[in-house]
Parts: C-alpha cells; structure tokens; sequence
C-alpha cells in the first residue's frame, strides 16, 4: 500500500498549495477593490494559477484520435494498443506532475519514466501509426516539462529528428515534417512557459523575503535609536532630579535650575524621539559634546573636553556623537567616577575619539545574546559599517575607556549613518 500513501500524499500537497493559491487571489481581489476606491494602481501582482501538474493535463486530448481507434474497432491487438494507451498516459501523469518540483524533476526516476515513456511511444507509433504518432507531442511537452535547463536544447532537436524519422517509416515525409515540427515545437514552448513562470515565482519570493528584511531592518534601527536616545535622556533626567533633591532644602534657585533643565531635556528628548521615529535624526558631535557636560556636572563628575584637528565631516560628527552620548551614558550610570575626559583627535587619515573616566574600571553591562543595537555593541557595528572601530575596557591607569576610529573620507558613511536617523 506504499504508493497509495504516495497518492494520498501528493493530493494533500495539491489541495494545500491550492488552498495557498486562493488565499493569495483573495488577497489580490482585496488590493484590487481597495486600490480602485483611492483611484490607484494595486501594488499586489495577480498570483496566477498554482504550478502543479493538473495544468498540461488537458493536452492529453491529443491522444483522443488513438482512443476513438480503440473503441471503433480501427486498431489491431486492441489488448495492446489499450495497454499501451494506459502506459503512456500513466507515465505522462507522473512525469508532468512531478515537474513542479525541482527535487523530483531532477531525480533518475523521473529520467527513467521519460526513457520508458520514449519506448512506448515508439513502439505505438511504429506499431499503428496515423493518430497514434501524435503521442511524440506529448512525450516532447513532457520532455520540455522536466528537461528545463542546459540539456534542453540538444535533448529537444534529438528527440524531433527521432520523431520524424519514426513518423517518415511509419507515414511518409509529409508525417514527418508535422510530427516533428509539432514534437520540437511542444517541447521548447513548454520549457519556455513552466521556466518563465517559475522564475516569476522565485522573484516574487525573492521580492517577499527582501520586504521582510527591510522591516527587520527598520524594527533593528527603531530599537537602537530608542536605546541610544532614552537611556541618555532618561540617566540625565535621573541624576538632575538627584541633584534637585539635594539642592532644595539649602538652595531653591539652583534646584528650579535643575527642575528647569529636567523640562528641556523632556521636551528634547520628544522631539528625537518624533525624529527617529521618521527616521530624520542625526547626532550633531558639537551638540552631544554640549550635553555631555551639562550630564556630567549634574552628577558631579568633571568634564575635560579636547578638540584637535581639521572639521569633521558631517557623517562622521554624526557616528562620533553617538559614541559620545553612549559613552557619557555609562559614565554617569556605572563609573562612580570624578572625572570624564573627552578627546577628538583628527589626523590626515583617521580620526580618534577618546572617552576616559578614573572610575572603577568596572564594564557596563552587555546586551544579551542575540539581542543587538544596544549600548556598545550597536555603536560597534555602526563604526564597523563604516569602515571603523570601536574598543572598550578598564584603563591600565584605572578607570574605563571607549576608543572610536574612523577614517577621515569612507564611501560606506552614507549606508552606515542610514541605520541611525539622518538630521533636518
């Protein structure tokens, strides 16, 4: 009973590509009828009839002059004929069906039903002639249904001088010239027809899975930035809010100060967040380096702030300033440090930036694995897109340091700035 399993096994796969096949049309029908009431072109492609093999079935119909032989009596050894019918129709069915998938095409089995297809075929049309020698038609749609690729072409102009050649024995030239032009002419169109539509099947997938990686794309950036952006604002907002605390039951100025400065980081941190959001934001170094100590001497930290150098260009102040904000962050967070040192350093080739604390050397904590954009491990990758680096670790003097390079021109800013929000 193992080939009744095989059956019930490939009329589940039909029914379910079917059942795929539908639910893709009603889709299309869906972003018909909606694009049509915005007076717009839908952006969704007609899927098409599902590839399986119930497609050439119809061409079988060929072979009805040979059935009405059989049934009126034409036909000599009807045993045989009738048998040979039933062969040749059997092996059609298996061939067709089993050249919509690239596996089963390509397997010995199906090249031995062709051959025993070949056989049979000859042996018809040698054997009877007339109607019958239009079964070379047939085995050249089948031949051009699983033959798709280089040997396609040889295959195809053998197997039209054979059938000409058996149908010229078995017919005179005038059945030659038909048979052969119509055997040559199935086979190419058929190869030609099933190649085009698989290959539109591949590029809509194609086109399906580059969709799906732009969004996880976008879904990366969105949670970088948010990281990037909330964790610095919201660690400015924590220790100006310390440092209110502290300030208000001996000086009520300097803590409205801090209260003040809470509100204009808010109302900052909102208008990034609207910008990253549409993807316009892009981090200015001079800008950061401004908040960096503003964060740092609300908590009391010293900042040493040291520029050196030609002007940078604008998408390497905008991958810098990211490192800045990040580095400051952890700073304020983990270091319990005095003093913060920040240095840019810009050569002829590569520019350095440096930031230093006489902390506890102690290491932020890392992302989780496989969890990616946040802290130092995005800004990693960022300077590695472009062409960059990026280091951090305990000083050997004691406290923790981040080391950023990049060089001074780098074809790859543009794509790596593109994952961070670009500025207005």
């Amino acid at each position: 009973m193992t080939w009744v399993s095989g059956v019930r096994c490939q009329i589940q796969v039909l029914r379910a590509e079917r059942r795929r096949w539908k639910a893709e049309h009603e889709r299309f029908k869906a972003a018909q009828r909606a694009a049509r009431k915005r007076g717009e072109k839908p952006d969704v492609d007609h899927p098409g009839p599902p590839p399986t093999g119930f497609a050439l079935l119809p061409w079988l119909l060929m072979g009805m002059g040979s059935f009405s032989n059989l049934l009126q009596g034409r036909t000599a050894n009807p045993l045989v004929g009738s048998l040979g019918l039933v062969a040749f129709n059997s092996l059609y069915i298996y061939v067709t069906f089993r050249s919509f998938d690239r596996a089963k095409r390509e397997a010995a089995s199906t090249r031995v039903a062709l051959l025993v297809m070949g056989l049979v075929t000859t042996g018809l049309a040698l054997g009877y002639g007339g109607n019958w020698l239009m079964f070379f038609p047939l085995l050249g749609l089948a031949v051009g249904a699983a033959l798709r690729g280089p040997w396609l072409g040889r295959t195809g102009l053998l197997l039209t001088v054979y059938a000409a050649c058996v149908s010229a024995v078995r017919g005179g030239w005038g059945d030659a010239t038909n048979i052969g032009y119509a055997t040559f002419l199935s086979s190419m169109v058929t190869a030609a027809i099933l190649g085009l539509s698989e290959a539109v099947r591949e590029l809509r997938a194609a086109r399906e899975e580059l969709a799906r990686r732009a969004v996880e794309k976008e879904r990366l950036r969105f949670s970088r930035d948010l990281h990037d952006l909330l964790g610095h604002t919201l660690s400015v907002i924590v220790v100006k809010s310390e440092a209110a605390r502290r300030l208000a039951p001996r000086d009520m100025d300097a803590a409205l100060g801090q209260i003040a400065d809470i509100e204009s980081v808010g109302r900052q941190a909102l208008t990034e967040i609207r910008e990253a959001v549409t993807g316009y934001r892009e981090g200015s170094l001079v800008t950061e380096l401004t908040r960096a100590r503003s964060a740092l001497a609300a908590a009391s930290v010293e900042a040493v702030v040291r520029q050196s150098g030609a002007p940078l260009e604008p998408q390497t102040e905008a991958l810098l300033g990211w490192v800045v904000r990040e580095a400051v962050t952890n700073v304020v967070r983990h270091s319990d440090a005095s003093q913060c040192e920040v240095t840019v350093e810009c050569g002829a080739e590569q520019v350095r930036l440096t930031v230093t604390d006489n902390g506890s050397g102690e290491p932020v904590s890392r992302p989780q694995q496989g969890i990616g954009g946040t802290g130092l491990k995005g800004l990693t990758e960022r300077l590695a897109a472009a062409g960059g680096s990026l280091t951090a670790g305990p000083s050997p003097r004691g406290g923790f340091t981040v080391t950023a390079e990049l060089p001074v021109q780098s074809a790859e800013f543009a794509e790596a700035v593109a994952t961070a929000p670009r500025a207005r």
